[in-house]
């Protein structure tokens, strides 16, 4: 299950069960209720499986280069021709700053839906591309959506920190940052927090950090060093090289935090 949220108990939970291969999910796992949203660096190793069982693709701008150009390297058993037509964006957004004309023209010509967005240069292309999911996403869906965003992690740092302050922006929203070695995503204060660990898939170091505002309280279980009614703030602490211990973790705050948690070698 990606999340449910359980209104009574303000408890949120949590699983990475969406990295699994679709024969070894739970079974009690439902049909896949995520966009995918890929962002112009490279793509992790496990991208073929992200984009198989994704409702929605989105390419945000020079994405849509990183698709044309690396899909094949990950899918040897195609050629380069037959690997970009199986892979095809429902939508590519953003100001088109990045993306290359040929793959543009490639992308219109196979029905990708292209939404120039280069009148607005006030939000990067990750908040255009969450703020559309947001936007064409039916209210008695939104309580199950998740979106997954390749790319976020690593290179320019200033673009890290955007695609960073962009869970802050739309804290409502269950968004998970990707790379190969970690995925990144939001706890909102306004609920509890149950985390289920795919052991095989991911750990065992993590972290939390407060964002938006220091931490006065932050209790945690299931950590090799667990907080305690911990107060969290940059300048001061914050939980670092921690080892998750149990196949659930918890976590309470009174500020948004930012869980992490590092990913095995998948394929």
């Amino acid at each position: 299950m990606l999340w449910r949220t359980i209104r009574s108990m303000e408890v949120m939970v949590h699983s990475s069960s969406f990295l699994l291969p679709k024969l070894h999910q739970p079974a009690k796992t439902p049909a896949n209720n995520y966009n995918l949203v890929v962002l112009n660096q490279h793509l992790p190793r496990f991208m073929p499986r992200l984009w198989a069982q994704a409702k929605l693709r989105i390419c945000a701008d020079g994405g849509a280069n990183r698709i044309f150009d690396e899909m094949s390297q990950m899918t040897s058993y195609e050629d380069d021709e037959s690997t970009r037509n199986r892979y095809i964006p429902e939508i590519i957004e953003g100001d088109m700053d990045s993306i290359r004309p040929e793959v543009k023209r490639f992308y219109s010509c196979q029905g990708t839906k292209i939404s120039d967005k280069s009148h607005n240069q006030e939000t990067t292309d990750l908040h255009k591309c969450i703020s559309s999911i947001r936007d064409r996403t039916p209210n008695h869906e939104k309580s199950n959506l998740c979106v997954l965003v390749t790319g976020a992690l690593g290179g320019r740092f200033d673009h890290e920190a955007a695609n960073i302050n962009v869970l802050y922006v739309f804290s409502d929203m269950r968004i998970v940052l990707l790379s190969d070695d970690c995925l990144v995503q939001l706890l909102p204060k306004t609920h509890q927090h149950e985390i289920y660990i795919e052991s095989s898939l991911e750990g065992p170091h993590c972290g939390l950090f407060p964002i938006g505002a220091p931490s006065t309280s932050t209790t945690t279980t299931g950590l090799k060093w667990n907080l305690n009614d911990a107060k969290m703030k940059f300048g001061s602490m914050i939980s670092t090289s921690n080892i998750v211990d149990s196949e659930k973790v918890t976590v309470q705050s009174d500020a948004d935090l930012l869980w992490t948690i590092s990913l095995r070698n998948l394929t």
